[in-house]
């Protein structure tokens, strides 16, 4: 069945289903967070959905059209929440929709309620205030399974007289009951309701302190709780106390996250090179498949270096994307995420932020992309846009290979120096992002991280369903939308580098004459040694002379304090592209090509050290090559992060702030680190 994403521009309804939007049911899915709702979902609807934000805001949610008894229905998952009282973004929109004020959005024919059977009593309040819409609505009881293995049992059909709405027992991990809920979903269709009158709590008093709505709901959910649930007079869950004494204790629970996260860190940083390097190659060999079906010039060029490259400097990031969130799926429906959040929220709490900031602070030390998309485990929305404007500045690993280029260039001979170097840049990046957030958080997002709040729920085996169906839709988010933004800067700084076009210089012809008389004479090495120093001294000629080389000697004013040449100009421009593009673009710029960084990087090293201004001072002193380094530790030389905190933020706004303020930073530790040296005498 088709599927969707909703979109909305003023008034006017963007929706892209195949049927007219009115004459399909509309079916919310809602419930408290922790009570199986997307398994639920991805029960119903499979693979078929597809994600959007609600307009306006960077709260998700999934649409689908599925066949329910022939009929198509229109089903919408909501965020979690825990009341309609709007304290938090996802209740505002549910409340705006549930009542017919979201804009542009009908009013939903029905709602499906989801509660975790083993704790029905929470969900009691949520449920009491949808039901007060008079909405055709279905309970769904879901996790049953669950409850009976610990003795609890609801009498769904008393329940269903106290709610005056049907009530549905289900294992939505198991499908169990899947078939009985899309039957229910026809005959709510056919206009035949399984309903009474709800006759909810009433608000207008209060058992305890006058005109208080919430006290009374609490004591009408405790009420129906008690009449419609057998507990056993055991207490449950002591299986899971045991745990949680181990796993939320201050010394211990921090000892188990560490080792925790460690595996999470190996996955993303170690695991996904393979699948990464797998990717990378496939590109390659699509570029040279590609460079020997299309002729010579800028639509080859353009195909291999602007699309093709582009295409695969894109999906590079897919496997590391795949591996964070199949991990902080299994963490999260196993319920031990909940208990990270916890243990954390005491020590991230010091600099402004939750516990839950903790796991993709740390995924950004093997790429800011995904790291920024996990972002959505942090619930309110200030904590998590200052965790997105800091994720960049750790340490991700496409900085190693500009670490790695600046060791070599300082220290060729001593591996202790070189990994002091790498220590230091690791630790920079780390007190840059927390001083940010710190700062931040003081000053343009002012306020202290909210208190935790948050229900521990029960350890139970993860559905690997679920998990594989909501890795798969975070894999699409990216492609679909960060994807086409990343492609289109691609493509932007390949024109910027091919153009304008330049005459073939007078140096690089002689060497194809002298390459071409030593091959009549027999000297085939030395001919392809020739004809490799005229391509690389074209390619040096023709991307100075480019539209990226005249930014590069526009902006050498500018970076000369900071002990920067126009070459290195060109560097930091095409580096928008990815950080690591700035080695092989020095490559080029000293003639060298950029297959001197695959087959013999010592080359460009020893180029490199040897290069001189026009004054005839050294290039890369070490007053320089740390300048280099702390800049690219700290600047903003990520696109692609760009494009995914924009996806993120819904807008345009932050991620340019983003840049700016990351820009500045960089300037600045950058400027002071080279004038101190300098000052000090280090050269």
């Amino acid at each position: 069945m088709p599927c969707y994403d909703v979109q909305l521009e003023n008034t006017k309804e963007v929706r892209a289903p195949v049927t007219d939007r009115h004459s399909l049911f509309s079916v919310v899915l809602t419930g408290n967070p922790n009570v199986g709702k997307t398994t639920l979902f991805n029960a119903l609807t499979g693979l078929k959905a597809r994600t959007a934000n609600f307009p306006g805001t960077t709260v998700e949610h999934r649409a689908c059209n599925l066949d329910a008894g022939g009929h198509q229905v229109e089903l919408i998952d909501l965020p979690g929440i825990y009341s309609l009282k709007a304290a938090t973004p996802e209740e505002r929109i549910a409340n705006d929709l549930i009542h017919g004020k979201a804009h542009g959005i009908a009013k939903p024919d029905a709602m499906i309620v989801v509660a975790n059977a083993s704790n029905i009593e929470r969900s009691l309040f949520l449920i009491s205030q949808l039901l007060e819409n008079d909405l055709p609505t279905i309970v769904v009881l879901n996790m049953i399974d669950i409850a009976n293995r610990h003795g609890i049992h609801v009498d769904a059909d008393k329940l269903s007289a106290e709610l005056g709405c049907l009530v549905l027992p289900t294992i939505a991990k198991s499908n169990h009951g899947i078939d009985q809920l899309k039957d229910e979903i026809v005959r709510l269709m056919d206009h035949v309701p399984r309903v009474t009158k709800f006759a909810g709590p009433s608000v207008a008093h209060c058992d305890s302190c006058g005109g208080c709505p919430f006290q009374s709901r609490y004591s009408w959910s405790e009420g129906v709780a008690a009449r419609c649930v057998n507990t056993p007079g055991v207490a449950r869950g002591s299986r899971t106390e045991k745990i949680d004494k181990v796993l939320t204790h201050p010394i211990m629970g921090l000892a188990s996250f560490a080792v925790v996260m460690l595996a999470l860190f190996y996955l993303i940083f170690s695991v996904a090179t393979v699948p990464m390097d797998l990717i990378d190659s496939l590109f390659a060999r699509v570029g040279v498949f590609v460079a020997r079906v299309v002729p010579a010039g800028d639509l080859r060029s353009l195909l291999v270096d602007g699309i093709v490259g582009g295409v695969g400097g894109m999906l590079v990031f897919l496997p590391q994307i795949c591996i964070l969130f199949f991990f902080l799926g299994l963490l999260e429906d196993s319920g031990y995420l909940a208990r990270a959040a916890f243990v954390m929220d005491r020590l991230m709490g010091r600099i402004g932020l939750p516990g839950t900031a903790f796991v993709p602070l740390l995924s950004a030390h093997a790429c800011a992309v995904p790291a920024i998309m996990s972002t959505r485990v942090i619930q309110d929305p200030r904590d998590r846009l200052v965790t997105i404007l800091v994720a960049p500045l750790m340490t991700c690993s496409a900085r190693i290979p500009v670490y790695a280029m600046v060791t070599a260039l300082l220290f060729p001979k001593s591996p202790a120096h070189a990994a002091l170097v790498f220590t230091g840049a690791y630790l920079l990046g780390i007190f840059a992002a927390l001083l940010m957030a710190f700062i931040f958080k003081k000053t343009i997002l002012p306020g202290d991280s909210k208190p935790l709040v948050l229900e521990l729920p029960e350890y139970k085996v993860p559905g690997l369903r679920t998990i594989f169906l909501y890795t798969w839709d975070r894999a699409k988010v990216f492609i679909q939308q960060a994807g086409t933004i990343i492609l289109m800067i691609s493509v932007i700084l390949w024109g910027l580098a091919t153009y304008p076009k330049s005459e073939v210089p007078v140096h690089a012809l002689e060497l194809t004459r002298q390459a071409n008389a030593a091959e009549l004479q027999g000297l085939t090495e030395k001919a392809e040694s020739l004809n490799k120093e005229a391509d690389s001294f074209s390619c040096q000629y023709a991307l100075s002379r480019s539209f990226a080389g005249r930014l590069g000697k526009l902006i050498e004013p500018v970076v000369r304090p900071l002990g920067f040449d126009w070459q290195i100009g060109i560097g930091i421009i095409t580096s928008f592209a990815a950080r690591e593009v700035i080695v092989s673009t020095l490559a080029v710029v000293y003639g060298l090509g950029d297959d001197a960084v695959g087959d013999s990087p010592d080359g460009l090293y020893a180029t490199m050290r040897k290069a001189h201004r026009s004054d005839g001072t050294p290039v890369f002193t070490a007053a320089t090559s740390l300048s280099l380094l702390v800049f690219y530790v700290l600047a903003m030389q990520c696109l692609p992060t760009q494009a995914v905190t924009r996806r993120e933020t819904n807008s345009w706004k932050w991620p340019i702030f983003q840049f700016a303020y990351m820009t500045v930073l960089a300037y600045g530790a950058s400027l002071f680190t080279f004038q101190f040296l300098k000052a000090i005498g280090v050269s």
